[in-house]
């Protein structure tokens, strides 16, 4: 039955997240809390996420724009590295509010609150019809990725900011999939390092056993199979479905975090 979630989770999503740019390690993680401890789920996520990230840049790479990779990503990646430090700092912040939904605990700190906020706000962004052919002038690319970037290394949910952000420059769908993989893999790059650092200096134990690494894998493999799945139907996706895929999502986590379930 895990291998069924996690293979079926990881294949449909990795083939949805083609064309937002998120919302793979957000759907994930939930997937292998199912059958690991909350932390080894985070890190597990964290490899699947990763690795995907990386074929994608194999896949779709080669459509990214280099002016938006160096004009958005390169400030994402500085604040990417200040956004993982500062994560050591709030996360000894208390919670605003906490209720139970069943056997869960619902969280609500100040970090999921602010970042659903935004999020909601960008997402009227795209569904709202007076606000969608609105474009960010390449300009102000640089504060997007520093506001994405720092928010990726403090909670991981970077690739959302993004996408609202790139979604809005006027690029094609192919050079926004290819662009939006490879800042995502800066990015990724950046955390995790800055994680294995922290890691390092605490002496934590490894999250992750060897017992843990075949559904893992299982989940990777099943993630590039859905990149390929997508990247067949990529030159179908006009630009406003991107767009509305994206506000959705977009919505749909703002809720899932301001309510404190993520």
């Amino acid at each position: 039955m895990s291998y069924i979630v996690i293979c079926a989770s990881a294949l449909l999503v990795s083939a949805m997240t083609l064309f937002s740019g998120f919302g793979l390690g957000t759907i994930l993680m939930p997937a292998f809390a199912l059958f690991f401890p909350v932390e080894m789920a985070v890190a597990a996520t964290a490899v699947v996420h990763g690795a995907n990230n990386a074929f994608k840049i194999l896949v779709v790479g080669k459509n990214a724009d280099r002016s938006l990779i160096i004009k958005f990503g390169l400030p994402a990646i500085f604040a990417a590295f200040a956004g993982a430090f500062v994560l050591g700092y709030v996360s000894g912040f208390g919670s605003l509010f906490s209720y139970s939904i069943g056997s869960k605990t619902a969280v609500i700190t100040p970090i999921k609150l602010l970042m659903s906020i935004l999020m909601f706000a960008f997402a009227l962004f795209e569904l709202l019809p007076v606000l969608r052919d609105m474009r960010i002038e390449r300009k102000h690319l640089f504060w997007g990725g520093l506001l994405s970037g720092f928010f990726g290394g403090l909670s991981g949910h970077q690739g959302a900011l993004r996408s609202a952000f790139l979604v809005k420059t006027g690029v094609s769908t192919q050079a926004f999939v290819g662009t939006n993989a490879v800042i995502g893999f800066m990015v990724d790059a950046a955390r995790i390092a800055t994680y294995a650092f922290m890691f390092f200096l605490t002496k934590t134990t490894r999250p992750v056993g060897p017992e843990q690494w075949p559904l893992i894998l299982s989940g990777i493999a099943a993630a590039f199979a859905g990149v390929l799945l997508g990247k067949r139907f990529l030159h179908k996706i006009t630009m406003k479905t991107v767009q509305t895929l994206t506000g959705v999502l977009l919505l749909v986590i703002a809720l899932a975090l301001g309510a404190g379930v993520i």
